[in-house]
């Protein structure tokens, strides 16, 4: 396990900072002797800062038979080391007036404070030292297992439309770890303790494993001095660990299931389908994705509700997203809910068709050019918030992307053509790849 006490042989001659060109906002990148990649983003708007570290392990890292353990570490996490108690580090962010939380995901773990910026220093070393001192006793790890399976219960087990997705996602990855909800299976959670914790914490968190992304009233070199000074003098394990994930098999079979619940208010249609993420798709794929869904589901001028609400009336709500940042293969989706006396079945019926009639219908030109500016706008306006611009460089950069890739976004989206368009909805909107989920209510 690596050790905040042994410093890390620092550089005689430090490596040149990477100054990215391109449009938005000036971003700088180098990387530590002990192998933790560093971005700044400069924002002198205000005397503030967000730092955030983030970890290449997500839940699709996880153990087979111990799912969950990426959240329940990230739990853990916040129970103390040796040189600072469990409490200390919130109880300092708090007394600071600052900000923090951190959360899990399928492809890494990430924590943030936001403080003013005098106060960075302090972060990076409470920050660093919990990348390596993290002490676990058993009094703390069973009660934190069971605030955990309680969370679970509070937003799955009594919740009809968790228990859905659930279903679905299981459905539609039928070997991939992305199958498994982050919180993992109950009876796993069950399981988890403090040596699988431990384990897996020594596994990942790590210099060489991790990305530190600050953003605000920060210089580069200033945020190099202090990085050096803290994070620097963590120990590396050798190497990042490797990501070992099965790759999904091709699909070959239409899938439909439902949850039925009293508890259900409003039925709903659901729908995702498999296809290429960011990592994973040829050429312009991803991209064209990103663009369809906003064309087909981006608001009440997108397609699915102008003719599924506005036009027919057999829906009072219908949408679409695409989760494209993945490291894997990843999911799009489409939803309705259904109007007054309409049956899912019949909604179905309407989705369908509605799908089938993308090439002819959906990709006018105006429509295509005003998604465009919606997609781009939005990423623009989001870069506006320090917090937003720090997460958008770690979670690009914690699933294999470049600093270069996220900036060069936009462009990307504008040339997306709709040829492009129709091309990905006729190839990865089809019912092999699809599993088609249903919400409904029953009597108490």
């Amino acid at each position: 396990m690596p050790d905040v006490t042994g410093a890390a042989t620092l550089r005689t001659e430090a490596a040149p900072f990477r100054q990215t060109e391109g449009g938005g906002p000036e971003v700088f990148s180098f990387t530590l002797d002990n192998g933790l990649d560093v971005v700044v983003v400069p924002d002198r708007r205000v005397p503030v800062v967000t730092h955030m570290i983030w970890y290449r392990n997500g839940s699709a890292d996880d153990p087979v038979g111990q799912s969950g353990i990426a959240h329940f570490l990230e739990h853990l996490m916040f129970k103390g080391t040796n040189r600072h108690p469990a409490g200390e580090f919130s109880q300092v962010v708090s007394a600071l007036g600052g900000q923090e939380n951190a959360f899990t995901s399928f492809d890494y773990t990430a924590y943030f404070q936001r403080v003013a910026r005098e106060h960075l220093e302090t972060m990076m070393g409470f920050e660093a030292d919990r990348m390596t001192g993290l002490v676990l006793d058993e009094a703390v790890v069973g009660p934190e297992r069971d605030v955990v399976l309680e969370e679970r219960r509070m937003r799955v087990e009594t919740d009809p439309a968790a228990q859905l997705s659930e279903a679905m996602a299981a459905a539609l990855f039928v070997h991939h770890p992305y199958g498994t909800p982050i919180i993992g299976w109950m009876h796993e959670i069950e399981g988890l303790n403090r040596e699988h914790a431990l384990t897996y914490y020594r596994r990942f968190y790590t210099p060489e494993n991790a990305i530190l992304v600050v953003a605000g009233d920060v210089a580069p070199d200033e945020v190099r001095r202090l990085a050096e000074d803290s994070y620097g003098r963590v120990t590396p394990f050798g190497e990042r660990p490797l990501r070992r994930r099965p790759r999904e098999p091709e699909p070959r079979a239409a899938r439909h299931l439902a949850v039925a619940d009293p508890k259900v208010e409003q039925p709903t249609l659901q729908r995702l389908y498999l296809v290429p993420s960011s990592r994973t798709g040829d050429g312009r794929d991803s991209a064209a994705l990103e663009l369809l869904a906003e064309m087909l589901g981006g608001g009440p001028t997108s397609y699915f509700y102008r003719k599924l609400v506005m036009e027919r009336g057999l829906a009072v709500n219908a949408g679409a997203w695409y989760m494209g940042s993945s490291i894997d293969d990843t999911r799009f989706s489409v939803y309705a809910v259904p109007g007054q006396g309409i049956s899912l079945e019949d909604l179905e019926d309407a989705v369908d068709a509605t799908l089938k009639a993308i090439p002819a219908e959906a990709l006018d030109a105006d429509s295509l050019e005003r998604a465009k500016t919606r997609l781009v706008a939005e990423t623009i306006y989001s870069t506006d918030s320090q917090s937003s611009l720090a997460r958008i460089y770690g979670s690009a950069l914690a699933i294999g992307e470049t600093i270069e890739e996220v900036r060069r976004w936009p462009a990307d989206i504008e040339a997306v053509t709709k040829d492009d368009l129709a091309r990905v909805a006729e190839r990865f909107l089809v019912p092999p790849r699809s599993v088609t989920g249903y919400l409904c209510k029953t009597a108490a």
